[in-house]
């Protein structure tokens, strides 16, 4: 079973991703920040990484370029980032931080889940190499 780490700082949408994970079969994590989900990476080596980019403490692109920089070894975990910023410039500094995807919130649940589908593909393909 694949796993889904939820760093998300407002709890009704974490809970809704949590649920929404679950009832598609994922097993989840949960982070209310940056700081919070960098522990839960270190310690749990998730599968996938679904990250909020506006977080207190550590935001996402924090999150991802401390991963990048000091903890290689975890760098090639998909991340995808969330946010309600639906800037041009937002989506390019995401990924050209090495962020997997990008998806702008309100969430579109089933384009969230056929980008997760697109990375689990990705992860199997790696470990089939």
């Amino acid at each position: 079973m694949v796993t889904v780490l939820c760093i998300e700082d407002e709890v009704e949408i974490r809970n809704l991703l949590v649920e929404e994970l679950n009832e598609a079969g994922y097993r989840t994590l949960e982070a209310a920040n940056g700081a919070e989900g960098l522990e839960m990476i270190l310690s749990k080596w998730p599968d996938i990484v679904i990250s909020d980019i506006s977080m207190p403490v550590m935001d996402g692109h924090q999150l991802l370029a401390e991963i990048q920089i000091n903890h290689p070894q975890f760098s090639n975990i998909p991340f995808i980032l969330l946010t309600a910023l639906t800037d041009r410039e937002n989506t390019l500094a995401g990924l050209r931080a090495g962020a997997a995807d990008y998806l702008t919130k309100p969430l579109d649940f089933d384009l969230l889940l056929a980008k997760l589908e697109g990375c689990v593909t990705r992860l199997e393909n790696d470990k089939a190499v």
